[in-house]
């Protein structure tokens, strides 16, 4: 009789990753839980919803008579995460962290523990994305729910990665995940889902730059050179920023649209702000990436490529053509027309079809 193969599942807490350790057991595979700690309590726990979490994935394993191993990886993702997340905030860039997680936390520290500790054979998450082997090698490829599909996020993987990683949920709606788990009966069923950073919780954004970042105020001025308020520090905005800006009673004679962030000077520390989503200085026709990263890391572009892009998630694809930079690490996305708010730091992430290529992190717009 063959061993079952050994696949420890990320569980999160959530119902994505209850009905990934089921939908394994069901097929056959030795499943066993892991739970990661990847920030430490603060605030008296006010924010933080770890121990609930850990409750949650520790009951469902139970229910499941599954063991579930749980971790401790905050030191890990302090140093290879949050100080990143923190220096890009310092440069003036507006990062993704939960990209960052997904490449050194969870395909990475977690992976290698689990291979090594816990001679998995696989890891599984409940990331809604699929993998499929082409040329003997595994690619990533959209989830088959365009409203959840999570590649965005997973486009720092490599295919030697995805060849160790497992995907149940990646073939199901959002609706069939939570219908199954009503069907079994699991603690998790009708459990909202996580949004925002997870080292954030409930609380602003703004709050935890604060305890951080000492933020220095300055001026908020038109695209035309009018200064028209005070921002209390340039981490606190992004591209494509509406709310918060403070200056809502102010209008030009000639509009009655909306302000918003369209630009940042972080030299002279100033904030630039015009009316209407779709004003010329919003818009962007092309980019600039770095640290590119090719699912396939055979690939070496030498000529122009036509593909899709993202520039955030949930974004409708992009018509653009993409083409190589002197340097390696370095591309050029040109887009079919202009695109809002395309925002440095951020990722921009190509696609040929439901193929998630790679991608990498904006450096500039134009």
């Amino acid at each position: 009789m063959n061993k079952k193969q050994k696949v420890i599942v990320g569980m999160s807490g959530g119902v994505d990753s209850s009905v990934s350790a089921l939908l394994l057991q069901q097929q056959g595979y030795q499943v066993e839980g892991l739970f990661m700690k990847n920030w430490e309590e603060d605030d008296n726990n006010k924010y933080c919803t770890i121990a609930k979490d850990l409750y949650d994935a520790q009951t469902v394993c139970d229910q499941l008579g599954i063991i579930l191993h749980a971790v401790n990886f905050a030191a890990e993702y302090w140093d290879k995460v949050f100080e990143l997340f923190l220096a890009e905030y310092r440069a003036g860039r507006t990062p993704n962290p939960d990209i960052l997680c997904n490449k050194e936390i969870k395909f990475n520290v977690f992976l290698y523990f689990a291979t090594k500790n816990l001679s998995a054979d696989y890891i599984a998450t409940g990331h809604y994305v699929r993998s499929k082997k082409i040329k003997g090698k595994s690619l990533l490829l959209r989830g088959k729910d365009e409203k959840k599909d999570q590649s965005y996020f997973l486009y720092t993987l490599g295919y030697k990665e995805i060849a160790q990683c497992l995907f149940p949920v990646g073939e199901l709606n959002k609706v069939q995940v939570r219908a199954i788990a009503a069907q079994f009966g699991l603690a998790t069923t009708a459990k909202k889902d996580s949004t925002g950073i997870c080292f954030i919780g409930k609380r602003k954004l703004r709050d935890l730059l604060s305890k951080y970042i000492t933020p220095k105020p300055g001026v908020i001025v038109t695209v035309d050179g009018k200064q028209i308020g005070y921002h209390p520090g340039l981490i606190y905005f992004t591209l494509g920023q509406r709310k918060g800006l403070g200056i809502g009673g102010t209008r030009n004679s000639s509009s009655n649209d909306p302000w918003y962030v369209v630009d940042k000077n972080i030299k002279q520390n100033v904030l630039i702000v015009a009316q209407g989503h779709e004003h010329p200085r919003q818009m962007a026709t092309s980019l600039i990436a770095y640290k590119i990263h090719w699912v396939d890391r055979r690939i070496s572009l030498t000529k122009p490529l036509r593909c899709t892009a993202k520039t955030r998630y949930r974004q409708p694809d992009i018509g653009c053509l993409v083409e190589p930079m002197v340097d390696d690490d370095m591309l050029l996305v040109i887009f079919d027309y202009p695109v809002a708010a395309v925002t440095p730091g951020q990722s921009v992430v190509l696609y040929l079809a439901d193929i998630c290529l790679g991608g990498g992190v904006i450096q500039a717009r134009s």
